[in-house]
């Protein structure tokens, strides 16, 4: 796919030489592709953030596991696990 735009983006680029607007559309699909391409990348900010909030999910997940099953502090960490789960609950 991204061989077929490439060639695509060159054969529009080679006929803005006839006519400009041919660039334009050139640069349009070279934009589209980034945009809504396969990572859907966003190239005025960060875009979609959903990996980060994946990434934290897992985080969080192992570390209430690990506190979960540590045999020291246990009650600290059960308090810990009630107030981030109020947080989060409030937050929502």
């Amino acid at each position: 796919m991204i061989v077929l735009l490439t060639l695509l983006v060159m054969v529009l680029f080679g006929l803005g030489f006839l006519n400009g607007m041919w660039w334009v559309v050139a640069a349009v699909v070279v934009l589209a592709g980034l945009r809504y391409g396969r990572y859907g990348y966003d190239g005025w900010g960060r875009g979609d953030d959903s990996g980060f909030r994946n990434y934290r999910d897992y985080r969080d997940r192992v570390d209430r596991w690990d506190r979960r099953y540590s045999r020291q502090r246990r009650g600290r960490w059960n308090r810990q696990d009630r107030e981030d789960r109020q947080d989060r609950e409030r937050y929502r």
